[in-house]
């Protein structure tokens, strides 16, 4: 008998679709994963989200999940072996990862399509951003993790976002005035939770095998 399972459409650079497979990797759960183009998207995505962004899982019972922090939640209130749901530090961690999402993605997106936001120059748009990093290096220079010397759903809810306001100019971040977050930054890009996140998959079309995520001879370490 074949094994049902939860489905996840994805995109493989989208920080929003890796903070979700991020989340169920480190939940140890497994679930099917398709992966879209954003300039294609399939109808069946379409018609259980038609918002049309990713990450979005549906769930075997029919239930429908398209906001990514609630894909990490839902696996992390599976299996949390990790502890990243620490209940002592969860408020924090939620706060952390509302000013990501409601400000420093603002400036980011603005930051990367400079030429699309003429209003300020990219440096300006850099610095605004910034103000964000300068947060996380404070938290970062009295512990190895944001929140503590362990992982919580705020680094898995935040680093995707670093990662990419890193790479618009990864010369000029390497000079800016952030030795701890850049560390951090750099460890959880050779993460091998990370490098799992990061496994390239054809674009999925009707009719193709199951893609189980993550592999069975992939098997999360922990």
């Amino acid at each position: 008998m074949t094994a049902s399972f939860d489905c996840l459409y994805s995109f493989r650079r989208c920080p929003y679709a890796m903070r979700a497979r991020l989340g169920i990797l480190f939940s140890g759960l497994q679930v099917e994963l398709r992966e879209v183009t954003l300039k294609n998207k399939p109808a069946q995505m379409l018609a259980i989200s038609p918002k049309g962004t990713v990450p979005v899982l549906r769930l075997a019972d029919g239930a429908v999940i398209d906001e990514s922090r609630d894909i990490m939640v839902w696996a992390l209130e599976q299996q949390d072996p990790q502890g990243l749901l620490d209940a002592t530090i969860l408020d924090q961690a939620n706060a952390l990862i509302e000013k990501n999402d409601n400000e420093f993605k603002h400036w980011l997106d603005r930051y990367k399509y400079a030429d699309r936001h003429v209003d300020m120059t990219q440096t300006e748009y850099r610095q605004r951003g910034e103000a964000f990093l300068q947060v996380l290096e404070t938290l970062l220079e009295r512990s190895s993790y944001l929140l503590g010397e362990d992982p919580s759903i705020a680094d898995i809810g935040v680093m995707p976002f670093v990662r990419q306001f890193a790479h618009v100019d990864r010369d000029v971040f390497g000079k800016l005035p952030y030795p701890h977050l850049q560390r951090w930054l750099q460890r959880w890009l050779e993460h091998p939770l990370f490098l799992q996140t990061m496994i390239k998959l054809p674009v999925w079309q009707e009719g193709d095998e199951v893609v189980v995520f993550p592999s069975r001879d992939c098997a999360p370490i922990l």
